[in-house]
């Protein structure tokens, strides 16, 4: 163990790790919770498709622009007060998404709960990295993505079981109470994980020079547009499967949640799948795989969309994608985040707000054929998937030495 790492050891309880994991979880769900109510929502509030769509785009962009605020910050002022304000601002904002008494209103109240949502998503990266590394951090980002799989698998399916017994609206006052809930075990369980003599100094000048480093590093910026063109394309799919699999295949809001629950189960099995076999095989290798995935599932949605295909199709190209992401997550957040342990708040700001920036672009784009195409959503899919291989063929084949963690690894081929 490294002097540094041993002076963090005592931050590391026992509950520390569950915490981390769930606290990726309460901004993720705000999305997949209400997917089921959402053609109900949209009726409800007198909104069009893709006017409806926007509340899963603007909890996106505030998802990105809060961990853009709280990466640098949580540097600056330490992880453990930051997180705080954030769950507080997180459960008003959710209270306030139930009583919205119009589409407009509930769009800006999403983009409030989106900010908080994004501050404990990139504590939970940033305090990783303050307790871990080698091999263990790479375990730690492929536990991180079965968590978010794990989100997308009761999200829907409690959203599909609540709405059997509440509207939309009981739906984001369940997501208050859940954020009280996280709100209680962070005040218990979460100690300070940066200490004072390694914070940043500096100001916000300081921090715009980080930004300057972070974007000039070619590998860094390759692993994160890699992601972010990947995660556009999931959240093309959280925001167009609901309209493609219940307004097209007529599942019910219970069919359409076992569905997405199936397909989320993937994504949780695969991202820990994928987090041992970077740290066993290779990093590269695994985010390689991991893209060729989600570009099989991406394709199988846009012969969807050209040409009638049965259920089973639709809901296989789901999966793939779904998978393919999750392969690519572990490796791609390692090689972001392994060389920028002293600005690890701004490094996962960055990755957060291109992953859920780009997400919150892509996501109302499905929608501009109204709710009875797939041709949308395979279009979106397939470019995004396409520029996220070019994003990493461009820019992370070059690369700086070889990190502590690609070196823990049994095998860190570069491919």
């Amino acid at each position: 163990m490294t002097e540094s790492a041993a002076a963090l050891r005592p931050a590391l309880t026992r509950l520390l790790p569950t915490l981390l994991l769930l606290l990726t979880v309460f901004g993720p769900i705000s999305m997949d919770l209400y997917l089921p109510a959402l053609p109900a929502l949209t009726t409800d509030l007198g909104a069009s498709t893709s006017v409806a769509q926007l509340t899963v785009t603007a909890c996106l962009v505030g998802l990105a622009a809060g961990q853009l605020l709280a990466g640098p910050l949580s540097d600056r002022f330490g992880r453990r007060g930051i997180l705080l304000i954030g769950i507080v601002a997180y459960i008003a904002t959710s209270a306030l998404c139930a009583a919205t008494p119009t589409v407009e209103t509930l769009i800006l109240a999403r983009f409030v709960q989106g900010l908080a949502g994004g501050v404990g998503i990139v504590i939970a990266q940033a305090a990783g990295r303050d307790v871990y590394s080698g091999g263990a951090l790479i375990r730690f980002y492929g536990r991180l993505t079965v968590a978010g799989g794990l989100a997308a698998i009761i999200g829907p399916l409690l959203g599909g079981l609540l709405t059997s017994v509440t509207d939309w609206r009981g739906l984001f006052a369940f997501l208050a109470v859940l954020g009280g809930g996280i709100l209680v075990i962070a005040l218990i369980a979460f100690p300070e994980t940066l200490p004072p003599d390694r914070r940043t100094h500096g100001g916000w000048a300081q921090t715009l020079r980080d930004y300057r480093t972070l974007v000039t590093d070619a590998p860094f910026l390759g692993a994160v547009l890699n992601q972010g063109f990947l995660y556009a394309a999931l959240f093309a799919y959280l925001a167009g499967s609901t309209f493609v699999l219940q307004d097209i295949y007529g599942l019910t809001p219970l069919g359409y949640a076992l569905a997405f629950g199936l397909n989320s189960a993937g994504f949780m099995v695969f991202g820990y799948v994928a987090g041992r076999l970077a740290e066993r095989w290779s990093v590269r290798g695994t985010l390689i795989a991991g893209i060729v995935v989600a570009g099989v599932g991406a394709a199988g949605l846009l012969v969807a969309g050209l040409t009638p295909m049965p259920l089973w199709v639709v809901v296989v190209s789901l999966f793939a994608l779904a998978v393919g992401v999750a392969i690519t997550s572990p490796p791609a957040t390692t090689l972001a985040l392994v060389d920028y342990p002293q600005m690890a708040g701004t490094a996962s700001s960055l990755l957060g707000m291109v992953r859920f920036g780009l997400g919150g672009i892509a996501a109302p784009l499905v929608g501009v054929a109204g709710a009875a195409s797939i041709l949308p959503l395979g279009l979106v899919t397939v470019v995004a998937v396409g520029l996220s291989a070019v994003a990493f063929l461009a820019l992370a084949r070059g690369r700086r030495p070889a990190s502590n963690a690609e070196q823990a690894t049994v095998a860190a081929s570069v491919i």
